[in-house]
């Protein structure tokens, strides 16, 4: 195999998972366990349920992907370029991020969640001197989305760092017994979930996940393992999501421990299966899928922000009627963060920032 060869697999199934950000935070504002959200409509089972569907899985394939990412990323580069060029690809999107989009965000939060009555600038000053929750639906400080950037750079520095100073390379294996023991390295989920948890998001877990794409999920051998099983590795993982939807949502019954293992097995075999399922069928390249996926990032740096103002504004003008708020919002969003991309793509200083 070249160094050269790019993993279009990869960057298919990340653009396409990254698709799924609008219609997820847009239901957001009808979750059914009480979650503050920039804004809350009322609790809707329905919708909270392709939230719960999505949600053990969701971003935590993402953190694998970005293992995968970096395994490659080290052929061709020094551990130093690679930590240079991640400070530049996340930290100056997270600060920008941060400044530009958040206030907005939070500030839509306050009118609508505290009844604020101050105009922007003067919420501005409130963003970043009122820290609660960093849930940003009170109006106070908050990374939002872009917790998602701090994270990654931590884990893949770290990471990469402590891989350097051993010397661990984590060569190519050709042993086949390897992708049924794989399928067990599912089990420590569970108990990682809850270590160096910030607001419900485990950096011992995505780090966990992390090493798991760049150790085994770039392996050649495990990847077609998942490639020949992902049919029956999706069918687990999708059962095992719709019962964590039933447990969770719908279940008048208490059953933790079955909760727990539904949870972290659709997490894990959805993973294992979707790599598969993308390596089957998403391993090419064209026009359409590389501007998709060279606009993926800009995609998930401005999509929230749309996706509250067009609620907002939905709301003032429509009322509370869900089908127009969830459908209006998704469709508008959708169609506004496309021009926004293409837009910042022409201009080259906001595309240096993100």
């Amino acid at each position: 195999m070249k160094l050269s060869e790019r993993k279009h697999y990869i960057d298919n199934l990340r653009w396409l998972i990254l698709l799924f950000l609008i219609p997820y935070h847009t239901a957001m504002a009808w979750n059914s366990w009480g979650e503050p959200n920039y804004i809350f409509f009322e609790s809707n089972k329905v919708i909270s349920s392709f939230i719960v569907f999505f949600s053990p899985f969701f971003m935590p394939l993402l953190f694998v992907l970005a293992g995968v990412s970096t395994k490659y990323a080290l052929r061709k580069r020094t551990y130093r370029q690679y930590i240079s060029e991640r400070a530049k690809k996340l930290l100056i999107p997270l600060l920008f991020g941060t400044v530009a989009l958040m206030p907005v965000m939070t500030y839509i939060a306050d009118i609508y969640n505290c009844s604020y009555k101050g105009s922007f600038p003067e919420h501005y000053g409130v963003f970043f001197t009122k820290f609660t929750d960093l849930t940003g639906a009170d109006g106070g400080f908050s990374f939002g989305q872009f917790w998602f950037l701090l994270y990654l750079f931590v884990i893949s520095a770290v990471c990469v760092s402590v891989m350097r100073a051993f010397g661990i390379t984590g060569k190519q294996t050709q042993r086949s017994f390897l992708f049924p023991l794989f399928l067990l390295l599912g089990l420590p989920l569970p108990l990682l979930s809850e270590l160096l948890s910030i607001g419900g998001k485990s950096l011992a877990e995505y780090t966990y996940l992390f090493l798991i794409g760049y150790f085994l999920l770039s392996d050649d051998e495990i990847i077609s393992g998942t490639e020949k099983y992902f049919i029956p590795l999706l069918a687990v993982g999708a059962s095992a999501a719709v019962l964590n939807v039933y447990l969770f949502l719908w279940s008048e019954t208490d059953l933790p421990v079955l909760g727990t293992a539904a949870k972290y097995a659709a997490e894990w075999f959805m993973i294992a299966g979707l790599i598969g399922f993308s390596k089957k069928c998403l391993n090419f390249t064209g026009k359409v899928s590389a501007h998709m996926g060279m606009l993926s990032f800009r995609y998930y740096i401005f999509h929230f922000v749309w996706v509250v103002l067009f609620q907002y504004l939905l709301y003032r003008l429509c009322g509370n009627n869900t089908v127009i708020l969830y459908g209006g919002t998704v469709i508008l969003s959708l169609i506004i963060t496309a021009v926004c991309c293409e837009i910042v793509g022409k201009i080259p200083f906001l595309r240096k920032l993100i």
